[in-house]
């Protein structure tokens, strides 16, 4: 189902499947900033990415040596979420385990995710619980697609982003099959400025471990159209956009949690990036939209 939250500055629809967002519009002139999902190029908009981060080795991990397999992203994003709480301006909902779940990941848990209007921004909260008797392992992400340009008639090369720290920082290169190759990329992250254009992206997305920055906003050379990203403590940032190019959009991913390495075949809990809550416990992430 899909809902829709409001205040005096944007207009926001959210929809169950996948507890995810599916638009977000400044009132004022009722400007688009979020992919819509068109499956021509690329069929999400703002996934949840959970109970893990990119691709597993050959689709598959391993808790105390028994083998299980999870799709790319885990399952968070193709799950049936259950609405919690309604306001105006805030909306929550809660995707828990079951017998069909614990197949594919052995824990028993309870992943809310919420979103709320203040003013011009959008924030997206995560609670994660530990439902289980034992401790629980797992990674959580986003992967918000924005309109990039955000102008029609502007190009996508038009773009570039800004960080609000220096930053000097190589990426981490994927292989083919969507594992991290343990060597340093060449595509240098340096200074405030990031231009963009789609060649940058032929080698899948651009990630990067360790920087400085909280704050990455989309900009234009040709308006003042922008929006930002502010996700603090989040280790690892992805952007990326279809590799073919000519997509009209820009992922900015903050990670807790990355793919696996290539050849990685130890226990899950051991990855790097790999998040561990006693039971009973409850974990929270934040991040926010702004808007202009």
């Amino acid at each position: 189902m899909l809902y829709s939250l409001e205040n005096d500055k944007l207009c926001v629809q959210v929809r169950s499947y996948g507890a995810e967002l599916r638009s977000i519009k400044e009132r004022a002139d009722e400007t688009e900033y979020l992919w819509d999902g068109n499956p021509q190029w690329w069929k999400y908009s703002s996934p949840v990415l959970f109970p893990i981060v990119g691709k597993l080795q050959d689709g598959k991990y391993r808790v105390n040596g028994t083998e299980y397999e999870l799709p790319g992203h885990g399952f968070g994003r193709i799950s049936e979420y259950q609405l919690v709480e309604r306001r105006q301006d805030y909306i929550e909902f809660a995707l828990k385990w079951s017998e069909d779940t614990l197949a594919s990941y052995p824990w028993k848990f309870q992943l809310n995710v919420a979103y709320a209007l203040k003013d011009n921004t959008v924030e997206v909260i995560w609670k994660v619980q530990n439902l289980d008797d034992r401790e629980m392992v797992y990674s959580i992400g986003a992967h918000t697609a924005f309109r990039c340009p955000l102008v029609q008639g502007e190009e996508f090369s038009d773009c570039y982003l800004t960080f609000n720290q220096q930053e000097d920082n190589v990426n981490m290169p994927l292989n083919s099959k969507g594992q991290f190759l343990k060597e340093q990329g060449e595509a240098r992250l340096q200074g405030e400025q990031l231009a963009l254009n789609y060649g940058m992206f032929a080698g899948d997305a651009l990630a990067y471990k360790g920087l400085k920055s909280d704050v990455v906003t989309i900009c234009s050379h040709k308006s003042d159209k922008k929006v930002s990203m502010e996700a603090k403590d989040f280790p690892f940032w992805g952007f990326w956009t279809p590799a073919q190019g000519g997509a009209p959009f820009l992922c900015l991913e903050p990670w807790q949690g990355h793919a696996d390495y290539e050849g990685y075949n130890g226990e899950f809990a051991d990855r790097e990036g790999s998040l561990k809550l006693e039971p009973g416990k409850t974990q929270s992430f934040h991040y926010t939209i702004r808007i202009g």
